[in-house]
């Protein structure tokens, strides 16, 4: 987003005023209203794992023979043409560096460069059919919306591979089942495979194994595990085995990147004298499930922290940042691979990398760029530890930042919390669940106090991303059947993961105003504008100018002079202004409000202010 120069009135109350103009983005491709096959004379299909049907490598058939892209220059606006290609509507993201393995064959386009509107991947511009530098490890992917184009003939799109895939991953608690408070951090190894959820036979099962399984379901790291009681709680069960002869390195991100064994159809004798396999692992600070969990991690010294994630509306995804001679900058996605975030991740508390982000997909960072071509094994503690090198302003630019989203434990708290009334599932009257088994129901929060802080845990519960808006008045919007107040005096600190772990006031409900019509409200967003000041230019340019009081009429209408000016007497006298040049830039992923085009803006000559 380009920063833009304007003139302030007052210190900040202007400011505010002035930043409506300058943030608004071009808006995305178009997309054509239907599309009833591919390319002439082409095919298309997505493949490579783990993967969704809406997701993959991307190949193309071309003259009989199947190839892949290369991810140089690759972009979302090829994404969505790709896309579309495939009978989807748009795109939602793309890979590189071979996410979903490496293909075969031929590499058909490479610097692909598309505008995003064009009909046809052959309207692109590249370096031409077949003619490539790269290799498969550079093969490019697509993750595209769920959504078909109406019309069209499903025949070219996807190709299913026939081999046998790990889907997910869970463990199942061999004892106390319903009974341990989530997440789940002990139990039998499950695997879904298209026929259902089957055990894994442990034998040659390695801590290597364990830590792919510990970090696809959100935790840094494994622990040892009492193999002796599980197999005389094996002898009494039965079990229904599906996968043996796992061989993982420990650096894989996902378990189907591991070397595998199926049990095939006919197998009569299945994990002769062994058992289920049995994982224990060790959740991160945040997922810490036991008071004695998080006491036993607190006591352990803490250094400085050198790496944080930004610009993420989730926990656990974000724009990669290191610190670096007690200064934050960012890493060049140069080479950034599933090795590299999966370290970061872990080294933050979660578990292996889910996605590698490139190209600013969680928005740019401002100042240095420390790091580019990182290149981790995965076994690294910190993205410091790997192989990296340090560049120079010319080698890479923030519009290459790089970003990750990490494997999260499962923890339920999306269940005891609900919003209803709103217009659509971003927004709506706060409703949470309290009691026990058995006597469970929903109840209301009190608004008294609610601000920005609790909304921004309650969107962060829901899975929506960032509050836009924390309402103590709800009156407008239904309430339905749900009428009891059973929440009040909450206060976060904005970065808990449920509305449980912020104080309240515990089964004494005290409202100062009762009824239904101020109890808490909030309307999420999954983008957020993120502005920054340019502190240095403020300094250079800071001067105090004097203006006469019938000149601020405006600006006193408009709230942009101190509060004291309320009390002045008007039109006499004059108000003492601190005036500054500025540059705003919006890191963030979304226009800053509001979001009406420059055409509908109206100049206020009074004070040169633009506004709507």
């Amino acid at each position: 987003m380009r920063p833009v120069s304007v003139w302030q009135w007052s210190p900040w109350g202007l400011l505010l005023c002035l930043l409506c103009s300058s943030c608004l983005g071009s808006p995305s491709p178009s997309t054509p209203p239907e599309k009833r096959a591919g390319s002439q004379g082409l095919r298309f299909r997505l493949a490579g794992f783990p993967r969704k049907p809406f997701e993959g490598r991307v190949e193309i058939q071309r003259a009989g023979e199947w190839g892949t892209i290369c991810d140089d220059d690759f972009t979302l606006q090829a994404a969505h043409v790709l896309c579309r290609e495939l009978g989807f509507t748009e795109a939602t993201g793309w890979t590189h560096s071979a996410k979903y393995g490496p293909g075969t064959g031929r590499i058909w386009l490479d610097n692909l460069s598309c505008s995003g509107t064009e009909q046809s991947v052959t309207e692109c511009a590249s370096r031409g059919w077949g003619n490539s530098d790269c290799t498969h490890d550079e093969d490019a992917g697509v993750i595209c919306k769920d959504q078909r184009l109406p019309g069209f003939s499903d025949s070219n799109v996807i190709e299913v591979e026939q081999q046998l895939q790990v889907e997910e991953v869970r463990l199942r608690p061999a004892v106390g089942r319903g009974r341990r408070p989530l997440p789940v951090t002990e139990g039998l190894v499950e695997v879904k495979l298209p026929d259902g959820w089957s055990q894994v036979c442990d034998k040659g099962w390695s801590a290597h194994n364990s830590h792919v399984v510990c970090g696809m379901l959100g935790f840094p790291s494994e622990k040892r595990v009492n193999t002796a009681f599980y197999r005389l709680l094996a002898q009494r069960q039965q079990h229904s085995f599906g996968l043996h002869g796992v061989a993982c390195v420990g650096t894989e991100a996902h378990l189907s990147l591991c070397s595998l064994e199926f049990y095939r159809a006919n197998d009569t004798t299945r994990c002769p004298g062994g058992g289920p396999a049995v994982v224990s692992c060790v959740p991160g600070p945040l997922y810490a499930a036991s008071s004695g969990q998080k006491k036993q991690q607190q006591s352990k010294p803490q250094g400085e922290t050198r790496v944080r994630l930004k610009g993420g509306a989730h926990p656990g995804e974000g724009r990669v940042e290191v610190l670096k001679a007690s200064t934050w900058g960012t890493v060049c996605d140069r080479k950034w691979d599933l090795q590299a975030a999966s370290v970061v991740c872990r080294e933050l508390g979660f578990g292996s990398a889910r996605e590698a982000l490139s190209g600013a997909r969680m928005g740019q960072g401002m100042g240095a760029i420390h790091l580019s071509e990182v290149r981790c094994s995965g076994q690294e503690p910190s993205l410091w530890k790997c192989p990296h090198k340090n560049i120079t302003a010319e080698d890479c630019s923030h519009s290459q930042d790089a970003g990750v989203r990490c494997n999260l434990p499962y923890t339920g708290v999306e269940t005891k919390i609900r919003l209803s009334g709103g217009r659509s599932r971003h927004e709506g009257r706060v409703e949470v669940q309290i009691g026990g088994p058995g006597s469970l129901h929903w109840g209301l929060i009190c608004g008294d106090d609610w601000g920005t802080r609790e909304a921004m845990v309650a969107c962060r519960q829901l899975g929506l991303g960032y509050a836009s808006h924390g309402l103590q008045e709800t009156w407008y919007w239904d309430s339905g059947n749900t009428t009891e107040v059973v929440m009040s005096g909450v206060r976060c600190t904005g970065s808990e993961l449920s509305l449980d772990q912020c104080a309240h006031h515990g089964t004494h409900v005290a409202c100062k105003r009762t009824g239904t019509r101020f109890t808490a409200g909030v309307i999420c967003s999954e983008t957020a504008s993120d502005l920054l000041l340019h502190s240095a230019l403020v300094q250079e340019t800071a001067y105090i100018e004097d203006r006469p009081l019938h000149m601020l009429y405006c600006a006193a209408e408009e709230n942009c002079l101190a509060r004291s000016a309320r009390s002045a007497n008007w039109p006499y006298g004059h108000r003492r202004l601190l005036r500054f040049s500025s540059q705003i830039h919006n890191l963030g992923r979304a226009d800053f409000r509001p979001k009406a085009g420059r055409h509908s803006w109206v100049w206020h000559e009074c004070h040169g202010l633009a506004s709507h």
